[in-house]
């Protein structure tokens, strides 16, 4: 069984974050980077599967060369081999272009099962892996908590709202879109950090995957959040005043 993951390298969280002067992405000059949280969770669902199933986990990630460090951690925690598309203009690209490198580096691999995180800690859109997954022409379900291979393809527990959980039959091959929390986060031992500087690490020009990177949708400002407070006066008798009290405790601030 081979299994593709597709991991994104994102600004650490810890790290405060400064709009650039175009006013357009943040400045990357000193900032950490790391590995986008739900794409851990999914590279450790791969990895479950791979121990409980055999065969080969792929990593698939696209960027500058600073991804490379992302790579290898992925590859330190047990992933077989990666490939790296090499790219300078992920700033530039929507989730339609991103998904589109990808498709493109996956068909090369003919997989049995595509993973992806639920979306990504600096854009948060979501749609990355469910794109990939229409270009593909493969069945999608995202939201997942666990994977499970059986005879006739997969078994997968998506989370819904409220508590409830959904469990669905899939055919393989297929493309997930993992949830955090699903799985415990493995860390990379002394001797997989030694492996991984040996293991397999291909490199692709994303020019050469003939993907266009003009992108559909375009990112026109960004802004950081602005701090504010305000004072609301509610009048009428003591009667009046809890009712209307009450009544925006569960319309507006969503607390009962």
């Amino acid at each position: 069984m081979k299994i593709i993951v597709a991991i994104k390298q994102v600004p650490d969280r810890e790290v405060p974050v400064r709009i650039n002067a175009a006013g357009k992405w943040i400045e990357e000059a000193d900032l950490q980077f790391a590995m986008n949280e739900p794409d851990a969770h999914a590279l450790e669902e791969a990895q479950l599967l791979k121990d409980k199933h055999g065969g080969e986990v792929v990593v698939l990630s696209a960027g500058p060369e600073r991804v490379a460090t992302t790579i290898r951690e992925a590859l330190a925690k047990g992933a077989d081999r990666a490939i790296h598309i090499e790219c300078d203009d992920l700033a530039h690209r929507d989730a339609l272009g991103m998904a589109q490198l990808l498709a493109a580096a996956i068909r090369l691999e003919n997989p049995d099962l595509v993973l992806t995180g639920l979306q990504s800690e600096d854009l948060g859109m979501g749609q990355t892996g469910v794109i990939v997954a229409e270009l593909l022409g493969l069945p999608c379900a995202t939201l997942i908590l666990h994977v499970d291979k059986n005879e006739s393809g997969i078994e997968v527990k998506r989370e819904l709202e409220e508590g409830w959980f959904q469990n669905i039959q899939l055919p393989l091959p297929a493309v997930l879109t993992i949830q955090s929390g699903g799985n415990k986060l493995r860390y990379a031992t002394l001797m997989g950090i030694k492996r991984a500087k040996t293991k397999e690490l291909r490199r692709l020009a994303a020019t050469d995957l003939g993907v266009a990177s003009a992108p559909v949708v375009s990112l026109e400002q960004i802004l950081l959040p602005q701090k504010q407070k305000s004072t609301q006066m509610i009048t009428g008798t003591p009667r009046e005043a809890a009712a209307t009290l009450v009544e925006r405790l569960k319309t507006e601030v969503h607390v009962i």
